[in-house]
Protein backbone atom coordinates (compact mmCIF):
# COMPACT_ATOMS: atom_id res chain seq x y z
CA UNK A 1 0.00 0.00 0.00
CA UNK A 2 1.66 3.47 -0.91
CA UNK A 3 -0.33 6.62 -0.11
CA UNK A 4 1.17 10.02 -1.30
CA UNK A 5 0.41 13.32 0.06
CA UNK A 6 1.38 16.81 -1.17
CA UNK A 7 1.81 20.18 -0.29
CA UNK A 8 1.49 23.30 -2.16
CA UNK A 9 1.42 26.91 -1.08
CA UNK A 10 2.44 29.67 -3.74
CA UNK A 11 2.67 32.37 -1.31
CA UNK A 12 5.09 30.74 1.19
CA UNK A 13 6.74 29.11 -2.03
CA UNK A 14 6.14 25.56 -0.50
CA UNK A 15 5.87 22.81 -3.23
CA UNK A 16 6.26 19.28 -0.63
CA UNK A 17 5.75 15.49 -0.58
CA UNK A 18 5.53 12.61 1.52
CA UNK A 19 5.12 8.89 0.49
CA UNK A 20 4.03 6.28 2.94
CA UNK A 21 4.41 3.23 1.80
CA UNK A 22 3.77 0.17 3.61
CA UNK A 23 4.46 -3.76 2.84
CA UNK A 24 6.27 -6.60 4.20
CA UNK A 25 9.71 -7.35 4.01
CA UNK A 26 11.53 -11.19 2.80
CA UNK A 27 11.66 -12.44 6.39
CA UNK A 28 7.93 -12.04 7.26
CA UNK A 29 8.95 -8.59 8.99
CA UNK A 30 6.00 -5.47 8.09
CA UNK A 31 7.76 -2.23 7.84
CA UNK A 32 6.42 1.23 7.32
CA UNK A 33 8.30 3.91 5.03
CA UNK A 34 8.03 7.67 5.03
CA UNK A 35 9.90 9.72 2.53
CA UNK A 36 9.90 13.17 2.60
CA UNK A 37 11.05 16.81 0.82
CA UNK A 38 10.43 18.84 -1.77
CA UNK A 39 8.41 18.16 -5.08
CA UNK A 40 11.02 17.26 -7.70
CA UNK A 41 13.99 16.07 -5.36
CA UNK A 42 15.29 13.36 -3.83
CA UNK A 43 13.84 13.42 -0.28
CA UNK A 44 14.84 11.68 2.91
CA UNK A 45 13.40 9.19 4.45
CA UNK A 46 12.94 6.03 7.24
CA UNK A 47 11.94 2.96 8.04
CA UNK A 48 10.18 1.78 10.71
CA UNK A 49 9.76 -2.38 10.98
CA UNK A 50 6.63 -3.77 12.66
CA UNK A 51 5.59 -7.03 13.82
CA UNK A 52 2.39 -7.84 12.83
CA UNK A 53 0.22 -6.18 9.70
CA UNK A 54 -2.53 -4.12 12.26
CA UNK A 55 0.68 -2.46 13.71
CA UNK A 56 2.15 -1.83 10.20
CA UNK A 57 -1.85 -0.29 9.55
CA UNK A 58 -2.28 1.54 12.35
CA UNK A 59 1.30 2.80 11.97
CA UNK A 60 0.87 4.63 8.29
CA UNK A 61 -2.67 5.64 9.53
CA UNK A 62 -1.08 7.28 12.52
CA UNK A 63 1.20 9.01 10.31
CA UNK A 64 -1.23 9.92 7.45
CA UNK A 65 -3.11 11.94 10.02
CA UNK A 66 -0.30 13.70 11.58
CA UNK A 67 1.03 14.39 8.09
CA UNK A 68 -2.73 16.00 6.83
CA UNK A 69 -2.85 17.62 9.83
CA UNK A 70 0.13 20.16 8.48
CA UNK A 71 -2.14 21.10 5.28
CA UNK A 72 -0.70 18.17 3.23
CA UNK A 73 -3.42 16.77 1.07
CA UNK A 74 -3.78 12.71 -0.49
CA UNK A 75 -3.19 12.67 -4.44
CA UNK A 76 -3.56 9.52 -6.34
CA UNK A 77 -0.87 7.97 -7.57
CA UNK A 78 -0.58 7.52 -11.54
CA UNK A 79 -0.11 4.22 -12.94
CA UNK A 80 2.91 3.52 -14.78
CA UNK A 81 2.38 3.78 -18.89
CA UNK A 82 2.40 -0.06 -20.21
Amino acid sequence: MQIRLEKVNHIRRQRSYCVITMGQTLFGEWFVRREWGRIGTHGKYSVMYLGTCQEALETSEALKLAVCRKGYAPIPVQLPLF
